[in-house]
């Protein structure tokens, strides 16, 4: 068993995710810091030559699936003798752990998690690609909604030997086609959506489990057992689990009749799907004492809408001060400022590390990235600006927090801004939704950069591959106390632009801070 590498390609390895029958999957950053799911194949040495064409020519195709409840495909590559598909990092737990511990979903939740998996599959069918392994753990769930993984992926791993002679898919959800060693097609994976939201709504899979050829033997001869799932959804279920491929619904007839609309474009679906979405508890409900913190943050998840509101009523404030113009802050409705500023003296250690906070239900754990706060004994550091303000956290603390402006960096014609803040809390974690102000993303997409006595629109952090380069983080994500959570952004820059106010959102704005760097 090789050790798990420190880098593959040009993404640096953070730790293991899981592994599988198709190769074993990394939490990784890319160039921009950005998290990114990183999966090393296990078949197809890089020197084969036939590997090589088909690897490309299948990855290339999926990633023109649309980023619609799907986790895209960001590259691919090859690194000396493996293989690897790099994806969007999807923080939450897959459906099949949820159901073994949570037990079967029920009403809303069940509906949109059908409505979800059924959007990711017309965004994959419409891309001319089969996902040919649809099963309950190879869906995640996330705080905005289901995503569906590692489409595609089946048919890279085939080999050509064997690719006629081997049936692909996971038994307790192929279909008859599949276990007839017919090839696939959309309608499999149709069937394969019928078997999943027969397991997430009744818990067990339709045609059972057992030895792998007499799960296989009722797929293609017995009626699948629907008992004890919804019966409004009942009824959809069947029709994709028809034993003929011709008589199922395609995906996007799925769609249509999920949302009780004609023609439901993917990107609709998307939007009502994150609405009506309640994120799964990320652990079983047994009370002990890690747990009552643990609800606060999924609180916290489960309500952003009222949290939206709460800060659209100013109540959760941060009132900043603006420490280049020497402009004293105005000061908020309901809170008390104190400002402190530091004198720069050696430029700031990177002192970040991942640290494993609460475990997932499939016994991972989830990655924070805190970085200790500088003691009072530690020099000073050098920053462009810096503050001491509150904020309130979801339970309803104050919370005392510092937030630092490190740098302004240009190269070439882009610009990466790097800040961070510190709780400065003995004992109240601070919950990194306050960020969000309102949106359902939760990166930074909606700070800014306003050229230096301009007075257009700001400039917002540059997209790549549909997503913000930018710190992104899930809906449970903290700041421990005494702790600190460093963030960056990548813009694209004027080259004739010196200086720049940021705006920092519900942090305020900082006026002009110089970009050093050419």
């Amino acid at each position: 068993m090789h050790p798990d590498p420190h880098q593959i390609g040009p993404y640096q390895i953070v730790r293991k995710l899981g592994e599988g029958g198709m190769g074993v999957v990394y939490l990784a950053q890319d160039r921009d810091f950005r998290p990114v799911a990183v999966k090393v194949l296990r078949s197809g040495p890089a020197a084969d030559d036939r590997f090589r064409k088909r690897f490309h020519r299948e990855a290339e195709a999926a990633r023109q699936v649309a980023r619609f409840c799907t986790a895209p495909v960001l590259d691919v590559g090859m690194d000396g003798g493996i293989a690897y598909i790099v994806t969007e990092y999807v923080d939450g737990p897959d459906l099949a752990s949820v159901i073994e511990t949570r037990g079967p979903m029920r009403g809303s939740s069940l509906e949109a998690l059908a409505a979800g998996v059924a959007t990711a599959l017309a965004a994959i069918h419409q891309a001319g690609v089969v996902h040919r392994d649809l099963k309950p753990s190879n869906i995640l769930l996330s705080a905005v909604g289901p995503r569906v993984i590692d489409f595609g992926i089946a048919r890279i791993t085939e080999s050509d030997a064997t690719r006629s002679a081997v049936i692909s898919g996971t038994p307790a959800y192929m279909a008859p086609e599949q276990a007839n060693g017919l090839p696939d097609t959309p309608a499999t994976d149709v069937f394969a959506w019928g078997g999943v939201m027969a397991y997430a709504g009744a818990g067990r899979p339709p045609f059972g489990t057992g030895p792998i050829p007499q799960v296989l033997y009722r797929v293609v001869h017995d009626a699948p057992r629907l008992d004890g799932l919804d019966k409004r959804l009942r009824p959809l279920v069947a029709q994709a689990l028809d034993k003929d491929p011709s008589r199922r619904p395609t995906a996007q007839q799925l769609l249509d009749r999920l949302l009780g609309r004609e023609s439901a474009t993917p990107a609709i679906a998307t939007r009502v799907v994150s609405g009506a979405w309640t994120p799964p508890p990320t652990s079983p409900a047994v009370p002990d004492a890690a747990a009552g913190n643990r609800r606060v943050a999924t609180m916290a998840a489960a309500t952003g809408i009222a949290v939206a509101a709460l800060l659209a009523a100013g109540v959760l404030i941060w009132q900043p001060w603006q420490p280049p113009s020497n402009t004293r802050p105005q000061a908020g409705p309901t809170t008390t400022v104190t400002v402190t500023a530091t004198t720069p003296t050696s430029p700031e250690p990177d002192r970040t590390a991942t640290t494993p906070t609460s475990p997932e239900p499939d016994g991972t754990t989830r990655a924070r990235t805190d970085t200790p706060a500088p003691s009072s004994s530690a020099p000073d550091v050098k920053v462009l600006a810096d503050a001491d303000t509150f904020t309130t956290n979801a339970s309803g603390a104050s919370v005392p927090v510092s937030v630092r402006i490190a740098s302004l960096t240009r190269r070439g014609g882009e610009v990466t801004l790097q800040w961070s803040i510190t709780n400065d809390s003995a004992e109240d974690r601070l919950d990194l939704l306050v960020l969000m102000k309102g949106t359902s993303e939760m990166d930074l997409a909606g700070i800014g950069l306003i050229p230096a006595g301009s007075s257009g629109e700001p400039i917002h952090p540059i997209e790549r591959s549909g997503a913000c380069v930018c710190s992104q983080w899930s809906s449970l994500a903290e700041v421990s106390p005494g702790k600190t959570h460093k963030f960056h952004a990548i813009f694209e820059v004027p080259a004739n632009v010196q200086k720049a106010d940021i705006d920092l959102m519900l942090l305020g704005k900082f006026p002009g801070i110089p970009i050093s760097g050419g």
